[in-house]
């Protein structure tokens, strides 16, 4: 099992040269690039090549691009389908494997079906779009009530649908567990169509009404770890990446390194219980 650092973790005391260089020094051997705001803001004093080249360089690696929000039931759809080619375009020249989508949060009542058939037509799109490139596009189900696709079961349901090689789950442990989604349904599925896992953790909060500000260091609160990742190694989710995301407030105020680090050994106190991890 590889380790990941998802930008969100360090998101208000940060930045991405930080990230990466704090990164590469503690072992970690893929990052997660905010593609919304940290990318941007590196471009503004940087270039995509001197990025390419610290790649080149160092053993940290672009895991994914992160995120396209929101994906999903869009009257703008040629819009969505510009910004994730644009996305394709410079992961190709950064060299990640994944695009994640985020499905679309709104107070709107969608109907389930609409949901559904929004979804499986975009992904689509975005599976052909990505496939020239070699790239796979995550979805990242959201434990929200709010979220339009919410639970496992629904977003698993969607990539079934979907049918397409390239096209699979982020697993998110907080968002999984946020919303109350289905053992059952995890047990029957399959570890393949799950491209990235989330490890994170959060306070004992009721479920629906958990928020990502809630969110704890792995293996300090309230969700099952060892039994998500029990059962993640059995439906076949062996030699993939752990990629922890925490957007805790408290932790933003922080030294980045010390998070970084911090982030670092309670993932792997955790992961490495169920899996052979290779820390630098």
């Amino acid at each position: 099992m590889k380790l990941c650092f998802n930008q969100a973790t360090t998101l208000e005391n940060s930045n991405l040269e930080k990230d990466l260089n704090y990164c590469d020094k503690h072992g970690y051997d893929y990052i997660e690039i905010r593609s919304m705001d940290k990318l941007p803001e590196y471009l503004e004093t940087h270039s995509l090549e001197e990025l390419k080249a610290f790649f080149q360089k160092h053993h940290i690696k672009p895991l994914a691009l992160n995120a396209l929000v929101f994906f999903n039931n869009r009257e703008n759809e040629d819009d969505v389908l510009a910004e994730f080619k644009q996305m394709v375009e410079t992961g190709s020249e950064l060299g990640v494997q994944y695009i994640v989508a985020v499905p679309l949060v709104t107070e709107e009542k969608i109907l389930l079906k609409d949901i559904e058939e929004s979804a499986v037509n975009m992904l689509r799109e975005f599976s052909n779009i990505a496939e020239p490139y070699g790239i796979k596009v995550a979805v990242e189900f959201v434990g929200h009530p709010e979220c339009t696709i919410n639970t496992f079961e629904q977003a698993y349901e969607i990539v079934q649908k979907v049918d397409r090689e390239n096209v699979g789950l982020v697993f998110d442990c907080f968002h999984f567990h946020a919303m109350g989604s289905s053992y059952e349904a995890l047990k029957q599925a399959d570890g393949q169509k799950i491209f990235i896992l989330h490890i994170d953790d959060t306070e004992d909060f009721p479920i629906g009404s958990l928020r990502d500000e809630d969110r704890v260091w792995p293996g300090e609160g309230a969700i099952d770890l060892d039994g998500l990742l029990t059962t993640l190694k059995e439906i076949g989710y062996e030699d993939g990446v752990v990629s922890v995301e925490l957007f805790r407030p408290e932790y933003y105020q922080m030294d980045a390194e010390e998070v970084i680090t911090k982030a670092k050994d309670t993932t792997l106190a955790i992961v490495s219980k169920h899996y052979d991890t290779q820390p630098i």
